[in-house]
């Protein structure tokens, strides 16, 4: 039987590698979207620091995250045996939901996956240990669950979210008022204050959340011999909040909690404790020294304050992500491993050895977190996944308008008006002078027109500074009140909090940014319902069969995350091929004129495409392909809305010489639009058609499609030529062919009408057959334009 457990520990290890992958890839935001949303330092740079960071806090965490192996549940109530169904449950479904996550491009947090598997698996299992014994009911359950912790933890999710905004708005208010955004003119003084206040902060977090984790928290900083020491009684007066008289007293109150030599007659405190308990001090000290070295960085190396204070507080968020997170990966199956040395070298069968070795304090080996560590670090570099993650926090925390990812929706508009008319009403109370006041120091600094919108900074150094200031200060107070958190939660919702603050989302924006978080928002309590229904399913699965269910929901999850890492890498790799449509950025007309040759150019070979995928699709009756031709059509209308959108930017780019260029821009954009509704008209028809299940079109039919379709694959591939090619003075041989074209059409219409009259039987067919032809010659119309209006530029 130890055979199966032995493959349960290799799996698990496994397990453990491919989570940390799937793992660094979604929480790679906590510590990356400031830094490269305001391109403070070059990407390499970044991602060298970062990686520093995670090096550094693997190799320094040595404390296992407790919740892995009592915090949940109580290990002394189950055996062995369930303790195994309960870890393997837990990993298997953790990898799957990080991974989904992942491919979505959604920040989760991985502390609340495995808290809320952790919990699902454990009540599986003390649920079927409960069944199985008369004299016990489902009152006993809190025998087996920690509920007080458990309640704790989503406690602490609610408060982070609504807190971490919060004070992120508060903080970003406040210091935008102070450093407005053309902050780099302002007095060195107030640089060297700012970078004084937000370093002291971020160094003060790695001392707190990165030494926490590791065994130099517990280093002494102090020893006491005397019994009279009135230094350290009142420090250990503050500490427990109690009044000790002489050292002695202390010893027999609180000697479990020092590390003391009665024999020796010392009583040392450790490094945790000093930094816990002089806080104040600490600050003070920080806040001097570091403002002093700001100023003087500034003044004698002119170096830019906001860019240290970006990679300082990169490295601080990635050490402890590593210091502490990690434990989120391997936490789990180190735990199995250690309760697997304590079974079998106790010889008592699996389902009787009570797992109450679990309670006890448990170390990392070093080893195991310098691979831990290692394989962190190429996640980071290597997974396109990561960058996913970050670039939607990036995109819904972005300085004015850009990509919005999400679409509106009743609840974000509702949320919308809301505050705008909170807005309103606190305008009106607030005193004229200070709005007048705090819209000159919210002034945005202009941008020269020449600087390209993709080059351009998702938001300034001062929100960033500001995000990684106030996400560690938060985290740091969490960790020394011993309050669970979620760093996932807390440095997102502080990003989003900073960019509402900044006037990031403005009407143009508001609705789509809202949007976007209510879905983060919202997939972050799926995860917890998911994690907990899946892994309890999953535990109950196992304890059925344990080796063959093992066996096989393992072969399952590798062929799920197999198949989604091969669809993934499938489909980035076609939108790298495909040609997509580009906004023009020229500001001249002859620009603006090459720059659309190209896009008419990748428009029209995916529309032929697409059309005759459409009818070949058709003619096979084949519906998976025609749900893909639709997928292809949403994709191109989205490209057309997006060039739309930037009309506005577009005029504005302009040269006064070349203002002439926008009525040829927007009657382009026109064209494309009207050819792309008639392609839409057409799958749309097609799909509806094959998905009722109606009769497949006549052979004749079939034909007559084939025909014009073969037609248009001519004219569109010699259009592709011309403006592949720029030699434009075909052009008019192609547009004299238009009446060609619609004599062919008409024909086909005319013969449908004959066979309608004789010996069509299908409505739903002459009604589909007309409406592909109608539509065709709309899309034949549209193209001509589209071509006699480029040709007219000439």
């Amino acid at each position: 039987m130890s055979d199966i457990y032995i493959f349960m520990i290799i799996a698990l290890a496994l397990l453990a590698i491919a989570d940390l992958v799937v793992g660094v890839s979604n929480d790679a935001v906590n510590f990356l979207n400031s830094a490269i949303g305001s391109k403070a330092v070059s990407f390499r740079t970044i991602m060298i620091v970062a990686s520093l960071g995670i090096a550094a806090g693997a190799i320094f965490s040595s404390g296992l995250m407790e919740v892995a192996r009592k915090g949940i549940f109580v290990p002394g109530e189950f055996y062995f045996s369930e303790i195994m169904i309960i870890f393997m449950a837990v990993m298997i479904t953790d990898i799957l939901l990080l991974d989904f996550f992942n491919t979505l491009g959604m920040p989760t947090s991985t502390t609340v996956s495995i808290v809320f598997e952790l919990l699902g698996a454990a009540v599986c299992v003390a649920i079927i240990k409960i069944m199985g014994d008369n004299s016990l009911s489902l009152v006993d359950l809190g025998n087996y669950i920690n509920t007080q912790k458990a309640g704790e933890i989503i406690l602490g999710i609610l408060l982070s979210v609504v807190v971490a905004f919060s004070i992120g708005a508060f903080v970003q208010y406040f210091s935008r008022l102070l450093l407005t955004f053309n902050f780099e003119k302002k007095e060195k003084w107030i640089g060297a204050v700012f970078g004084g206040i937000a370093l002291t902060a971020i160094l003060y977090f790695i001392f707190i959340k990165g030494i926490k984790g590791t065994n130099y928290g517990d280093d002494v900083v102090q020893i006491v011999t005397n019994n009279s020491s009135l230094a350290f009684l009142d420090w250990a007066n503050l500490y427990f909040e109690s009044s000790f008289k002489t050292i002695k007293e202390l010893i027999q109150a609180k000697g479990d909690q020092f590390n003391v030599d009665p024999a020796a007659g010392t009583i040392a405190m450790t490094l945790k404790g000093f930094l816990e308990t002089n806080v104040l001090l600490i600050v003070v000290s920080g806040f001097t020294i570091l403002s002093a070295i700001s100023f003087a960085l500034m003044t004698f190396f002119r170096a830019n304050i906001y860019k240290i204070i970006i990679v300082v507080g990169t490295f601080a968020l990635a050490l402890a992500f590593a210091g502490n997170d990690l434990v989120n990966f391997i936490g789990v199956p180190i735990a199995a491993w250690k309760s697997y040395l304590n079974w079998s070298a106790s010889g008592d069968p699996a389902n009787e050895f009570l797992m109450t070795s679990l309670s006890g304090k448990a170390e990392t080996p070093t080893m195991l977190l310098l691979l831990a560590g290692l394989t962190m670090v190429l996640t980071l570099w290597f997974s396109s996944k990561a960058k996913k993650v970050v670039k939607t926090s990036i995109d819904l925390s972005r300085q004015g308008d850009g990509d919005e990812k999400f679409n509106p929706n009743f609840l974000s508009r509702g949320v919308v008006r809301g505050t705008v008319l909170l807005s309103e009403f606190v305008s009106s109370i607030i005193p004229k002078s200070f709005k007048v006041f705090s819209d000159k120091q919210f002034a945005e600094v202009s941008l020269p027109v020449t600087t390209r919108k993709e080059d351009l900074p998702a938001f300034d150094m001062v929100r960033a500074a500001v995000n990684l200031m106030v996400a560690g200060v938060l985290i740091s107070i969490a960790t020394s009140m011993k309050l669970p958190l979620s760093t996932t939660y807390v440095t997102f919702m502080v990003a989003m909090g900073t960019s509402l603050a900044d006037r990031a989302w403005g009407t143009e924006s508001a609705v789509y940014r809202v949007a976007g978080v209510l879905n983060v928002i919202g997939g972050w309590f799926f995860t917890a319902i998911s994690a907990f229904l899946a892994a309890a399913l999953i535990a109950f699965l196992i304890h059925l069969n344990p080796p063959l269910m093992t066996g096989v929901l393992l072969i399952v999850a590798v062929f799920l995350l197999v198949r989604n890492t091969i669809k993934y890498r499938k489909q980035t790799k076609a939108d790298k091929e495909e040609d997509s449509l580009k906004k023009s950025e020229s500001s001249s007309i002859q620009g603006v004129i090459l720059e659309s040759a190209d896009n008419i150019k990748s428009f029209v070979s995916r529309g032929n495409k697409i059309y005759a995928s459409t009818i070949d699709s058709l003619a096979k009756y084949d519906l998976t392909a025609l749900k893909k031709n639709r997928k292809g059509i949403a994709k191109l209308e989205n490209e057309i809305e997006e060039m739309r959108d930037s009309i506005f930017y577009f005029i504005k780019n302009l040269d006064d010489s070349s203002v002439g260029a926008s009525n040829f821009y927007i009657s382009i954009l026109g064209y494309l639009e009207d050819i792309t509704q008639s392609l839409e008209y057409i799958s749309k028809a097609s799909h509806k058609h094959v998905n009722n299940n109606h009769k497949r079109l006549r052979f004749n039919q079939i034909k007559d499609l084939k025909e014009i379709e073969d037609e248009l694959d001519e004219i569109f591939t010699d259009i592709k030529k011309v403006f592949n090619t720029r030699e434009f003075h075909n052009l008019n041989k192609i547009i004299e062919e238009k009446q060609e074209l619609f004599t062919i059409v008409n024909e086909k219409i005319n013969k449908q009408v004959t066979r309608t009259r004789t010996e069509e039987s299908s409505p739903k067919n002459t009604t589909l057959y007309f409406s592909i032809l109608t539509e065709t010659k709309d899309l034949i119309t549209a193209t001509m334009n589209l071509l006699t209006t480029y040709r007219d530029h000439q």
